[in-house]
């Protein structure tokens, strides 16, 4: 069940101009004007255009996650993450997850099945964020990484997550929504 969080008396603040601010090649920059209906007053927002993209929950018959191993500019660390990317033009979440897949860790597996998706930052951002399940993965394929990917694939016990979240092994707030999901799915079952 969902609880209804909307507020009547919040409303989208009207658009009075958009333009584009920026080109980055993965992701594009537009600014908008927006009036504030509490105050009647224009402000200028910033706003990242990007592509959807999914993050893969693949499982091996024994329970263990496939994850990656990766380093992160941004944070200038290697991180714990699950295998993932952007959603290609002409692609849906469910084909772009078995494609990644494969690509970063060479693990292939059952049908792909959705797990629902998060918004990555709607302060700033307009894109979903897709979990996606594989299971029974095994490895069955070589590796076929970007030329900007160095990546190591490991296998972590299902059981382990929990305390890797905890401990903050695995940091990265995406990799924990898409965990989430998950295991809300799994107690469903």
């Amino acid at each position: 069940k969902t609880m209804p969080i909307k507020n009547p008396e919040l409303t989208p603040w009207p658009l009075k101009e958009s333009r584009s601010a920026g080109d980055y090649k993965i992701f594009k920059v537009r600014s908008d004007r927006r009036t504030s209906p509490r105050t009647g007053k224009e402000h200028e927002f910033f706003v990242i255009e990007s592509v959807d993209w999914c993050n893969i929950i693949a499982l091996t018959p024994d329970d263990q996650l496939v994850m990656v191993e990766q380093y992160r500019q941004g944070t200038n660390l290697i991180e714990l993450e699950l295998p993932g990317g952007m959603i290609d033009p002409g692609e849906g979440p469910l084909e772009t997850a078995a494609r990644e897949l494969r690509e970063e860790t060479g693990y292939a597996g059952d049908a792909p099945k959705g797990g629902g998706f998060v918004y990555a930052n709607p302060a700033i951002m307009n894109n979903k964020v897709h979990t996606v399940v594989i299971r029974n993965a095994a490895k069955q394929h070589d590796t076929e990484l970007d030329a900007g990917e160095d990546l190591i694939t490991r296998l972590v016990p299902l059981a382990e997550i929990p305390k890797l979240i905890d401990n903050g092994t695995i940091g990265h707030s995406l990799m924990v929504a898409a965990l989430f999901r998950f295991q809300i799915a799994a107690n469903a079952d």
